[in-house]
């Protein structure tokens, strides 16, 4: 059972006056009894809460910064009027709107409630309970009870890079010979004859063409198709950090997305998998169509782990997923201690069958410090900025040296900086 503010308000009003003019416990019970009647009658008619039922029915995902809306659909199987309020409880990061209902349900009736949702982190947002406080007609006293009805709102990644994609399709296009800009390369593929223009290499006329007409003919190419990326995503202490308001492992998923998007599209196959000391997350084997939603899927709940990353069984796990020649996309840190320990010592086993690429997410705040002057604590903000500018240069060079391409941008620039790698690498004839 449960008071109500307006029961301790009537008990309240009516001991003033006999405490002021009759104070005696003949007196308190006179005002008492009636109450503690009126309460438990009040309780006796009010709706009881086990029997409720309750279903739900709404949005199931959303992208991270979206609104999803739920709906909470309470019936009322006994044969009592339904006066209640009703908390539906979600975690604190769900930032749900409003928090609590009040809702009138007649007897065998039933009535639906909405809740906006605004979640704030991604991951699995799961319903945990409702919570029902039935008053009586007098609104005295209120039976309470809690109902698990539950649901859950899978939280995507917002893929803000997406504004990229436009423009790297439209050099995909360049390079697939669809447009007047044509690419030539080792490792492309023969696509189709077309009448000579002033600029074109006169490597790719076609003699034997241009014999047979009245104009010269030249050869147009487009990068092969159907070749195997692989992303691999680091999930290990260094991905927690955070530059900025964005953690490192936010701005690696959202370079994986734009880049599963771009290579899908350009026909090739693309699987991704998540780890640091154990596998954490894998997408493999989907169709073109299908692949983007499956990585936005994998990657919604994952989180960073504050463990080192075992970077000799992330290499024998991307090994065992790419038994063929492939391109292999290595989302990590460049700090130094990790790679020289880590990923050196393991590099010639994927760089011995796979073309590998590198990609990190850069500090801008690294670069303005290195840039600050005037005062004592601005010049050694610049000196500590540049020793560490320089290291990651030198660990990036570590990793040319081992024939891996190397892209280094920050959180912002990272996306488009890797589309433009994996471009760069297709036009090359290098996948």
């Amino acid at each position: 059972m449960a008071l109500t503010g307006r029961t301790a308000l009537l008990a309240a009003l009516g001991s003033l006056p006999v405490g002021i003019l009759a104070p005696s416990w003949t007196g308190m019970l006179a005002v008492n009894a009636p109450l503690s009647l009126a309460i438990l009658c009040d309780y006796a008619l009010a709706a009881p809460v086990r029997t409720l039922q309750f279903t739900r029915s709404g949005d199931t995902s959303v992208r991270l910064g979206d609104g999803a809306d739920v709906q909470l659909t309470v019936t009322n199987r006994s044969r009592r009027r339904l006066r209640a309020q009703l908390r539906d409880a979600w975690p604190p990061s769900s930032t749900q709107d409003p928090t609590r209902q009040k809702l009138t349900v007649p007897a065998g009736e039933r009535r639906r409630l909405a809740t906006r949702l605004r979640p704030s982190r991604r991951g699995d947002h799961r319903a945990e309970r409702v919570t029902v406080r039935s008053y009586g007609p007098l609104g005295l006293a209120a039976r309470q009870g809690n109902h698990e009805v539950p649901w859950t709102v899978r939280v995507l990644p917002p893929f803000a890079s997406r504004k990229h994609l436009p423009s790297r399709l439209a050099r995909l296009r360049e390079l697939d010979g669809r447009t007047s800009v044509l690419t030539r390369g080792e490792g492309t593929e023969f696509d189709s004859l077309r009448e000579y223009v002033p600029g074109d290499d006169t490597r790719s006329i076609d003699w034997r063409a241009t014999a047979r007409r009245t104009t010269v003919a030249v050869r147009t190419w487009r990068p092969e198709r159907d070749r195997h990326i692989l992303v691999v995503l680091d999930t290990g202490r260094t991905s927690a950090g955070r530059v900025g308001d964005v953690p490192r492992l936010d701005a690696s998923m959202d370079a994986a997305l734009l880049l599963t998007a771009l290579a899908s599209r350009a026909g090739d196959r693309v699987d991704l998998l998540a780890y640091d000391r154990r596998l954490r997350a894998q997408v493999q084997g989907r169709s073109a169509s299908d692949v983007l939603p499956a990585v936005v899927d994998a990657l919604a709940p994952l989180e960073a782990e504050l463990v080192e990353t075992d970077a000799r069984g992330m290499a024998a796990t991307a090994l065992a997923r790419a038994p063929r020649r492939s391109l292999i996309v290595l989302l990590t840190g460049l700090d130094a201690a990790p790679v020289e320990e880590g990923l050196l010592p393991v590099l010639p086993q994927l760089t011995q069958r796979h073309t590998v690429l590198v990609a990190a997410v850069a500090d801008p705040r690294i670069a303005r410090m290195a840039d600050a002057r005037g005062t004592v604590d601005g010049v050694y903000e610049a000196a500590a900025a540049t020793q560490a500018q320089a290291q990651r240069l030198r660990t990036a060079e570590q990793l040319q040296r081992h024939g891996v391409t190397v892209v280094d941008a920050t959180p912002d620039d990272l996306a488009p900086a890797l589309a433009d790698a994996y471009l760069a690498l297709k036009a090359a004839g290098r996948l």
